[in-house]
């Protein structure tokens, strides 16, 4: 399985420590600024509704996500590709967008993730945090 989810964060330790990377919703109200969103202050890391990748893992995620999973806002408000190192925002829009293309043909891996996006209507978007 490439997405883990946890009870707690002794369960994630338990099993890998802090070699994540860490799929997390953004739960700032929508109009706060990107500046905000991207801010390591405002961010709480090791969320328990977060999804979560296993380091091990990513070459397998870039490979069946790379090219639907990209363009999301870095820190220094560029964009592109994901960043393994860094912070990773998709806005709501980005985030209905990689729905639409995940939603052809699911695999099991695909319909995890579609029901963890699905939560993040709720929300402002999404992270990517790299490890």
């Amino acid at each position: 399985m490439l997405f883990h989810s946890f009870a707690s964060q002794e369960d994630r330790r338990t099993f890998g420590g802090g070699d994540f990377v860490e799929l997390q919703y953004c739960k700032l109200k929508h109009g706060t600024t990107l500046n905000e969103i991207l801010s390591n202050e405002t961010m709480e890391h090791w969320e328990d509704d977060s999804l979560y990748l296993y380091g091990d893992d990513l070459n397998l995620f870039a490979d069946l996500y790379g090219d639907i999973i990209t363009g999301g806002t870095y820190y220094n408000l560029a964009t592109g590709p994901l960043d393994w190192y860094g912070i990773n925002y998709f806005s709501s829009e980005q985030a209905e967008t990689i729905r639409q293309q995940l939603q052809t043909e699911p695999s099991t891996d695909d319909k995890i993730l579609l029901h963890w996006l699905e939560q993040e209507k709720r929300y402002n978007g999404f992270y990517v945090l790299g490890v």
